[in-house]
């Protein structure tokens, strides 16, 4: 029998497609809209009189008055915010202040202003009302929801609410799921990632779980605590479970292994969150990349990856974008952050509508001998040597070796093995050439006698996770990068065998 939060559902979610299909059919008209309103609402802040706001008409005035800047080089702005003032960066205080520990400028206090926050919460739910509208399955709102997050406990500086991205959406649960929701409040504000696990397993073990959602790496170590304490599979504990919702990392290094933990395949829905902004989510089930969220207070602009450190790069907005391209994405928004580069690189898999992959970070890169290797061509390169054999990776990274004790250099893959293979000379073979059919540098690089082809070093079972937790990052958001242009990661590796 169909419940009638399950009934309910569906024309909600018809309405809610309507509506995206209105902006995402007008994307230039739609961006434009946004960017005008932007510049508006902030010409009265301290930032927007330093760069002359009141006299930007075009997106070519923005562009020369506005440059392109990282966390660091807003930071002299956004430390008045923190200390207090007001109309700094956007108007009025912000509501919070997301706190992130960023690979490259230690604590990062993001502003959330009351005109941002909506959109943190509603691009989640949308992606949610988009699968039901596409699929026509609803019954799993009839049961048990599961999001692995950071704490919900806030602190407070200078009256704006501080905590994890994660923790503070975790306050805007609507009314009617909340009694869906789990783990409880108490569960959720326990600090220390493993007992929290620990207890969310206890806790879930007897629910009828449908959906579960977090970061790939942090989901595995739930499912791997079900599976030891069950001695079953996750979808023989949870037989209505038939939705996972990720984001943060690429899932399909993951997915193998999730689909032998769950015992079968499921749906699953890409998130693309920040705590910058809510960039997209995937809104089919068949189509490659996310939708990007052209109508959520964010302005969007684009420079290639390969000309980003060029004196002066060519910065465009969505209407000179090309497919197949990696691009820097470059953010303003109504959280008060201007020409804002994220680091994060995606590529658009379609402009109509405008969809995009994730393909890495631009500061997460090798380069050491001029190879330019990104983190989506060493996923794809494992993607593709373990496909078809009974290979299962937990998780992996990489480094060059520049300076090895005998013959030329080399990239370092770091590989924590669930099903190892038994030819592991063979598996670098695979990997190294599928590398060097993605990246013509690389190829190039081992032609010429440059480099060596990779090697793998294994990392012992749980040698990621132990890591992690050495460095104070276990859990929550934090994700280990995919790859490295030197070795202080893996230099802190106890557990290298």
């Amino acid at each position: 029998m169909i419940s009638i939060k399950s009934a309910l559902a569906k024309p909600f979610a018809k309405r809610v497609h309507y509506k995206i299909q209105k902006w995402a059919n007008k994307p230039l008209e739609t961006q434009e809209k946004v960017f005008r309103n932007l510049i508006s609402d902030a010409a009265g802040t301290e930032f927007g009189k330093d760069h002359d706001f009141i006299s930007i008409n075009t997106y070519e005035d923005f562009a020369k008055r506005v440059p392109i800047r990282d966390y660091e080089d807003l930071k002299p702005y956004v430390e008045r915010v923190v200390a207090g003032e007001k109309n700094i960066l956007w108007r009025g205080k912000p509501a919070y202040f997301a706190k992130t520990s960023g690979t490259t400028s230690g604590s990062k206090y993001i502003p959330i202003t009351k005109d941002s926050m909506p959109y943190h919460v509603d691009a989640a739910k949308n992606a949610i009302l988009l699968y039901i509208y596409e699929t026509g399955n609803s019954k799993f709102v009839d049961g048990k929801m599961i999001f692995l997050q950071g704490s919900p406990i806030l602190k407070e500086q200078n009256g704006v609410q501080l905590g994890r991205l994660s923790g503070i959406v975790a306050h805007y649960v609507p009314k009617y799921l909340q009694k869906n929701r789990l783990p409880s409040w108490k569960t959720n504000c326990i600090e220390d990632w493993e007992t929290k696990v620990d207890a969310i397993v206890e806790e879930t073990l007897p629910q009828d779980m449908t959906i579960i959602s977090g970061i790939p790496s942090w989901v595995q170590m739930y499912f791997e605590k079900i599976q030891q304490k069950t001695g079953k599979k996750v979808g023989d504990v949870f037989k209505n479970f038939n939705l996972f919702i990720f984001g943060g990392v690429n899932y399909e290094p993951y997915r193998a292994k999730f689909e032998n933990l769950i015992g079968r395949k499921v749906d699953s829905i890409e998130l693309y969150p920040a705590s910058e902004g809510f960039f997209a989510f995937q809104d089919k089930q068949n189509e490659r990349g996310m939708l990007l969220q052209l109508n959520s207070g964010m302005f969007y602009e684009f420079i290639k990856a390969d000309e980003f450190f060029n004196e002066n790069p060519k910065r465009i907005t969505i209407k000179d974008v090309e497919k197949g391209v990696n691009y820097v994405m470059i953010i303003s928004t109504n959280a008060g952050l201007w020409a804002y580069n994220i680091g994060d690189t995606v590529e658009f898999t379609c402009t109509k509508p405008y969809r995009v992959i994730v393909s890495g970070r631009i500061k997460h890169f090798i380069s050491a001998f001029g190879e330019h290797v990104i983190g989506k061509e060493v996923e794809q390169a494992m993607q593709e040597a373990v496909l078809g054999t009974n290979v299962r990776v937990s998780e992996f990274t990489v480094a060059p070796q520049i300076n090895p004790k005998e013959g030329l250099p080399y990239h370092e893959w770091f590989v924590e093995f669930e099903n190892e293979p038994d030819d592991i000379s063979a598996l670098a073979k695979k990997i190294d050439a599928s590398l060097q059919g993605q990246n013509s540098y690389y190829f190039d690089l081992i032609k010429g006698n440059v480099l060596q082809p990779l090697k793998i070093t294994k990392v012992k079972k749980d040698g990621f996770q132990e890591y992690m937790k050495s460095i104070g990052k276990l859990g929550g958001q934090n994700k280990l990068p995919r790859l490295s242009n030197d070795r202080k990661i893996v230099e802190g590796f106890p557990q290298v065998i």
